[in-house]
């Protein structure tokens, strides 16, 4: 699905990864609490929340917003991070049909009591765009089945039994957002399972951008369906865990680390073309708060 390549960067990038943390896991733990406004913030606006970064920030902190906002968009934004909070505290939990319903059943809490940490049923169809979930007569079995598969599967981080690791998760989040077992919530559920499952492969978790969710992610679960081919997934999260491996392992080795802009002007490069590097991931830099970062030293 991906050029091997790609396989022996983020190989070389995981294997420095790991290295570096020993002694460091703390510190990473702090780096990923860091990020929960963020995943947090760009998870709800994919479902079009109108809560901005700032909005999540203040509201995670306990701090009063200047407006007046949805009181579901509020609850939606700490349930997100509750769930997000509590994998990261407990990275390494195996995933199961139990585990997938009580994650929901955390997201929706005050919000939908009635449909929370429970699958579709009876007369419960749900469409998004032209999209129309599974069946809901099926869906108990087709969750149990898809999770089944995905444990069955050796998904392990060097590629070497059963499928490359990510072609593993990306199937998987295809499969989930076709099937569409909840009434309400399957994005957020479905983005935080790949972070659950990466992380429990060692790996830290991703942040899928909404910035970039009509050209990079949207058309994707358009495509799926019709050809059953998954790969873009799999290119989305490799780009995006090679972001979340460079920042780490940049944050702890960097003597200092700078605004990309700054960088490249330093460095005589143009601002597009530096950014275009960032967004492959031929040079490591990062996201902070939207803004990519980069190490001053790095040449």
């Amino acid at each position: 699905m991906i050029y091997q390549s790609t396989k022996d960067k983020i190989e070389a990038l995981r294997k420095q990864f790991v290295v570096l943390s020993k002694g460091n896991e703390k510190l990473l733990t702090e780096i990923a609490l860091t990020e929960i406004p963020e995943m947090v913030y760009n998870s709800n606006a994919i479902e079009n929340s109108t809560l901005t970064l700032e909005d999540t920030e203040k509201i995670l902190s306990g701090g009063e917003l200047n407006r007046k906002v949805n009181v579901r968009e509020v609850y939606e934004a700490k349930n997100l991070a509750k769930i997000t909070e509590a994998l990261l505290h407990k990275p390494k939990q195996k995933l199961t049909v139990a585990l997938i319903l009580d994650l929901h059943k955390t997201l929706l809490t005050h919000i939908d009591d009635s449909i929370a940490g429970r699958f579709r049923k009876g007369k419960e169809w749900v469409r998004v765009g032209n999209h129309l979930g599974a069946n809901p007569t099926f869906v108990n079995n087709l969750m149990r089945e898809l999770v089944d598969d995905y444990n069955n599967d050796k998904a392990l981080p060097t590629g070497q039994a059963g499928r490359y690791f990510l072609d593993t998760i990306a199937h998987f989040h295809a499969e989930f957002e076709t099937i569409h077992p909840f009434v309400d919530g399957n994005g957020r559920i479905g983005r935080v399972l790949i972070n659950l499952q990466l992380m429990n492969a060692g790996l830290p978790p991703i942040i899928i951008q909404n910035k970039s969710k009509h050209k990079e992610y949207y058309p994707l679960f358009a495509n799926y369906p019709v050809t059953m081919k998954f790969d873009g997934f799999t290119q989305l999260f490799a780009v995006l865990l090679q972001e979340a491996l460079n920042k780490r392992i940049t944050m702890l080795t960097a003597k200092k680390i700078i605004p990309l802009s700054l960088w490249a002007a330093q460095n005589s490069i143009k601002p597009t073309i530096a950014a275009n590097k960032a967004k492959r991931q031929t040079i490591p830099a990062f996201r902070l708060r939207e803004k990519w970062m980069i190490d001053e030293a790095y040449k």
